[in-house]
């Protein structure tokens, strides 16, 4: 059930392991959580310990191979889920095969860090009773020292109990919680643990949070349920933006900064643009609309500021999947004629504002504004609650190839063009950033970190110095993959 509650950030595929005293049990496949688990499958699940994924693919090919948890049976016996993307994925994939004999069995940068941290708990000695959270702490060096890239990890020890560890500036979300829990296969200290991408699957599960990993820390739960924690390897905290745009669940908090109130934000920082624009041009808005479902939010947020009737007048088809994640150009163009259709009867006549979460590539965007000029609006406006996307992103959003990006060497009367639009108006930086601080309300205090905006200004706050290669595997992956066509995405 925690799974189905993080459906929206990865529909490729999805897995389970267990483990208990008869060993590990894993149960995995292509596809969405309700198809992938059956009541037969689930049962051969049994154990008080687990690590689960969900996956959206932007490394590998799309095959049963790649998808998590991985596995690996020394040292201790290990299993992994792991968000994000390694950046120096090929470097470090023949550093293990030359420097550690360690050939990988997939094409997923998860296994690396896999085989990284097997190898660093390799070099301790000894033996399995003895495995201290210093020796844990001591195997994770192998991987902070080596692994360049975001990362959230929770990692299975089969006797020793569940670790979990995120990269140097946070940049993938990670959130601990616990609940009180009793009987059979509860620890000694009568709670029970989860860590998880987002709070929402804390919370349906009946845990409550305690709070996010902080960057470039280390938390183990022991079977005593003893819990150790250490800061490994940190600096500025730098969560991605993206999560509070679109990735995220409403319901969840990132960072300590909730989803909901972040598109509630983001909304109203978009009003002044958008009157300055109508006011420069000579615009007019009969009714806002948002483009289902990440941009309901802030539409409703900028319809009330600028004082413009809000009506939802393209319907969505509730079994289609979320496009942005799919992973071939020709299936998103297809996913949005079966995914959305237009209220005719208000749309025609009517100058519409319509308001997306984002355009990446241009590619839906396009789409939406021709299917309401086929309705028979006047006018088309397009509004995106995210700054122009200008750079590739290597973090574990899926556009690493900057000729993909509409707003990548075009200015707004390109891109305008380009989509067909009689206007198109951005977010500015400045009003992201904005929205993000004021999320938490007036008796909260405001977030004590920048996001990572690498994609809108070009600053990457992890190393991207083998960034060229990542992306030429990323197209080669493309290439090889069932889907075809260019590009994709994954978050877990």
């Amino acid at each position: 059930m925690g799974l189905t509650t993080l459906q929206h950030r990865g529909q490729d595929a999805a897995g389970i392991l267990t483990y208990d005293k008869d060993g590990f049990h894993r149960v995995k496949n292509l596809g969405l959580v309700e198809s992938v688990f059956t009541k037969d499958n689930m049962a051969t699940l049994p154990g008080s310990l687990a690590v689960a994924h969900a996956r959206y693919s932007t490394v590998g090919r799309g095959d049963v191979v790649d998808v998590q948890p991985f596995l690996i049976s020394y040292p201790f016996g290990l299993g992994m889920v792991h968000n994000g993307n390694l950046v120096n994925t090929a470097q470090m994939a023949d550093e293990l095969a030359r420097k550690h004999r360690r050939r990988l069995l997939t094409h997923s940068d998860t296994e690396i860090l896999l085989n990284l941290l097997a190898e660093g708990l390799s070099q301790l000695g000894g033996d399995n009773e003895s495995l201290s959270f210093d020796d844990i702490c001591s195997g994770l060096e192998m991987v902070y020292s080596r692994a360049s890239g975001s990362f959230s990890v929770v990692v299975l020890l089969a006797d020793h109990g569940l670790l979990a560890f995120r990269d140097p500036v946070g940049n993938r979300p990670l959130a601990w919680g616990k609940r009180p829990q009793s009987g059979e296969g509860a620890l000694p200290t009568g709670e029970a643990h989860m860590v998880a991408s987002e709070s929402v699957a804390l919370a349906f599960n009946g845990y409550d949070k305690v709070r996010d990993l902080q960057p470039g820390e280390a938390l183990f739960i022991d079977l005593q349920g003893k819990v150790h924690t250490r800061v490994i390897k940190a600096r500025e905290r730098r969560p991605c933006m993206f999560e509070w745009v679109y990735f995220a669940s409403p319901e969840s908090e990132i960072d300590d900064v909730p989803v909901y109130g972040a598109r509630i934000q983001l909304g109203r920082q978009l009003a002044s643009q958008v009157r300055r624009v109508f006011k420069e041009r000579g615009f007019v808005a009969d009714m806002v609309v948002p483009v289902p479902e990440s941009s309901r939010i802030a539409a409703i947020a900028l319809a009330e500021e600028l004082g413009i009737p809000y009506r939802e007048t393209l319907i969505k088809n509730r079994y289609i999947k979320r496009t942005f994640i799919l992973d071939s150009q020709d299936k998103r163009k297809h996913a949005v004629d079966l995914k959305l259709s237009p209220v005719r009867s208000e749309i025609v006549g009517k100058k519409v504002l319509l308001v997306d979460d984002s355009i990446v590539r241009g590619t839906t965007s396009r789409k939406l504004v021709e299917l309401v000029r086929r309705a028979g609006a006047e006018q088309v406006f397009f509004v995106s609650t995210c700054p122009p996307i200008k750079h590739p992103c290597y973090y574990g959003i899926d556009f690493p190839n900057e000729e993909e990006l509409i707003a990548n060497g075009r200015d707004n009367s390109q891109i305008e063009r380009e989509l067909g639009a009689d206007a198109v108006i951005y977010q500015e930086i400045a009003g992201l950033k904005a929205a993000i601080h004021a999320a938490p309300g007036p008796d909260a205090p405001a977030p004590r970190f920048t996001p990572c905006m690498a994609c809108l200004d070009g600053q990457y706050p992890i190393d991207v110095s083998a960034a060229s290669a990542f992306a030429a595997l990323r197209r080669s992956d493309r290439a090889s993959s069932k889907g075809g066509g260019v590009g994709g995405g994954r978050a877990r």
